[in-house]
């Protein structure tokens, strides 16, 4: 079974942090929030999740990670050398690395956006070292998966369940996201 490590530091965007857990947990994938500093992280909006684990060696047993996005999250996240070095070393070994709105901003000071086509929020583009910028809700090259914002985080979270070899279709109508793509 493949594990995945959602990574937070305070100032996460919740939506974009929790929306994916809540996709791999309800298709039956090991999904983790670590916590990068402690048990108790509070977001970009004052709210306080507990974590399921603190971050420690074990992290590289992980078949992928996630960074969500959020200010100062995404900041912090980068600024993080144990962020870093881990991003490195995923590459390294073809894992799954996934970040979206202001996360990916991490993946271009880790050094591994060149020649990848990848999204972000608007405004972070120039952060995307190397990268190709697409205007899109999702964007996959290779082991890379980013999105856009709060708004691409279900595609977001189906996208890794996709890469991961799961079908996203049953959970897609289960969730109601037909509603979501046709409501005007």
């Amino acid at each position: 079974m493949k594990k995945i490590a959602v990574l937070f530091k305070d100032g996460y965007e919740e939506i974009e942090a929790l929306t994916p857990v809540d996709i791999l947990r309800r298709a039956n994938v090991s999904v983790d929030m670590i916590g990068m500093d402690s048990k108790q992280v509070k977001s970009s909006h004052q709210i306080i999740i507990e974590m399921d684990k603190l971050f420690d060696e074990t992290i590289n047993e992980y078949d992928g990670i996630v960074l969500p996005g959020g200010l100062p999250g995404s900041t912090n996240l980068r600024d993080d050398q144990r962020v870093i070095d881990l991003i490195k070393i995923f590459h390294e070994q073809h894992k799954l690395i996934a970040a979206i709105c202001a996360g990916p901003i991490a993946l271009g000071k880790a050094g591994i956006l060149k020649d990848k086509v990848c999204t972000c929020s608007p405004g972070f583009e120039d952060q995307l070292t190397g990268a190709t910028y697409q205007e899109a809700i999702v964007q996959i090259d290779g082991n890379i998966i980013t999105g856009k914002g709060p708004a691409a985080a279900l595609e977001f979270g189906y996208s890794i369940l996709e890469y991961l070899g799961y079908d996203s279709q049953p959970l897609r109508q289960g969730m109601q996201y037909q509603y979501l793509m046709n409501h005007k």
